[in-house]
């Protein structure tokens, strides 16, 4: 059976963000692992209120900032996913890991 781990990357920096979801391709690529991606996903933008006071009527102006999502795929290879997992990244990039079970085609459930 094959694992898939899918990598979501989400950050408020674009920079550092490319930086480091290339780094870690070519990484992916130099050790041989099946890797796609990374994929990016349109900017979102997020607006969060900002009060003087705990009472209606009395704001500041909104905060808002844009957060960048690059998603990755790495096939099999199951010893290289667990490194790039256990990888210290930058602190203003947000890492979500799933993992999936991909069965042979025709397997069948006992």
């Amino acid at each position: 059976m094959t694992f898939v781990t899918k990598l979501t990357f989400a950050s408020g920096d674009r920079d550092v963000l490319a930086e480091t979801v290339q780094d870690l391709k070519s990484t992916l690529e130099r050790k041989g692992a099946e890797c796609k991606g990374p994929h990016a996903a349109p900017a979102e933008s997020v607006r969060v209120p900002l009060y003087k006071r705990l009472r209606a009527g009395d704001e500041f102006s909104p905060w808002t900032y844009d957060v960048y999502k690059r998603r990755m795929e790495i096939h099999g290879a199951d010893d290289i996913a667990r490194e790039v997992v256990a990888r210290d990244f930058p602190d203003s990039i947000h890492v979500e890991v799933e993992v999936d079970q991909k069965k042979p085609l025709g397997h069948r459930r006992d």
